[in-house]
């Protein structure tokens, strides 16, 4: 697979799980590490390869702005989950309407996902099969990697790959029984605190205690795929301005500072409870589904242990 990988470099750019020299696995070029497909979702925003942490917008030069260019070459991304396909349509749902984001779908257009599912989760773990939201997936069968299209794009990828041999009907649809026997706790999970929020039953003191915990190191944000806000600035020089952009994050107390010095999320409770309360309530009214899909990243990277799926567990414990 990786030989495959660096043999598409000439028409694809290709990021991919890969392990750095300490063992930390990160979306990137084949060529920085030791290709890593198992081990589960790779703890940082997937979504980052097309919306990144930081990036300049244009250079203003002369009464001329220069607009940034993506590479000519489509991205090709190897190594989401299940869920990190979930969050990918909904950011693209997301940048698409009312006022498109050139940047973003600028990168996104022709690109083609290939998501990792089967027995490649973290000691072997069952990663959710997506059967769908993608272009092509690699389920692992145990030794090896079964790849099924979806789309023109994966179908021209499986027969690229070659040389293996064909994988019987019984055998995968073992694979698709497996995926669907997984346990769907966390989701009635995610139901249950969602309903909770619409119906405003979780007070205040809730959130208090929950914000006495937050240590505002904003790694809940850095690596959940559906957080999309970011803030601009201009950068002057001697002969040019540069716009960039990076992202923000609502667990800081400048996030939603108006220039006459109002805040109006100036409590850090305030800030915790829209963290939560954006995904599992704001989203649903006006997107009709619940923005968060269990990817597991913030529960993982949180290190006082109030993940989104940790909170909903305590709200649903109170008042569910």
């Amino acid at each position: 697979m990786e030989a495959f990988l660096r043999s598409l470099a000439g028409e694809y750019e290709v990021r991919a799980p890969v392990a750095l020299e300490d063992g930390t696995r990160v979306f990137g070029r084949v060529s920085e590490g030791t290709l890593a497909l198992s081990g589960g979702p790779v703890l940082s925003k997937p979504t980052a390869v097309f919306f990144p942490q930081f990036e300049r917008v244009f250079t203003y030069r002369d009464g001329v702005v220069v607009m940034e260019r993506p590479s000519s070459l489509p991205l090709l991304v190897v190594g989401f989950t299940a869920a990190d396909a979930e969050s990918l349509a909904f950011v693209d749902e997301f940048f698409r309407t009312d006022y498109p984001d050139d940047l973003y779908l600028s990168r996104r257009e022709h690109a083609v996902i290939a998501v990792v599912s089967g027995r490649c989760g973290k000691g072997g773990e069952f990663l959710k099969i997506a059967g769908g939201k993608c272009d092509l997936e690699l389920i692992c069968e145990g030794e090896r990697f079964v790849a099924v299209p979806y789309s023109i794009a994966g179908k021209g990828l499986a027969a690229k790959i070659g040389g293996g041999e064909r994988v019987d009907d019984d055998v995968l649809e073992g694979l698709r029984r497996e995926s669907d026997a997984l346990p769907t706790d966390d989701e009635e999970l995610l139901r249950r605190a969602s309903n909770l929020l619409q119906k405003d039953k979780v007070p205040d003191e809730f959130w208090e205690a929950i914000s006495d915990r937050c240590i505002a190191c904003t790694s809940c944000n850095l690596v959940c795929p559906t957080c999309t806000c970011f803030e601009v600035f201009d950068r002057v020089k001697v002969s040019e301005v540069e716009r960039n952009r990076m992202w923000d994050s609502c667990q800081l107390g400048g996030f939603m500072r108006e220039a006459s010095g109002h805040n109006p999320m100036g409590r850090e409770f305030q800030r915790t409870r829209r963290r939560i309360h954006h995904k599992l309530a704001a989203d649903v009214t006006r997107w009709e589904t619940i923005s968060c899909f269990l990817c597991g990243r913030c529960d993982e990277a949180c290190p006082t242990g109030i993940g989104i799926k940790a909170v909903c567990r305590e709200m649903v414990e109170k008042y569910g």
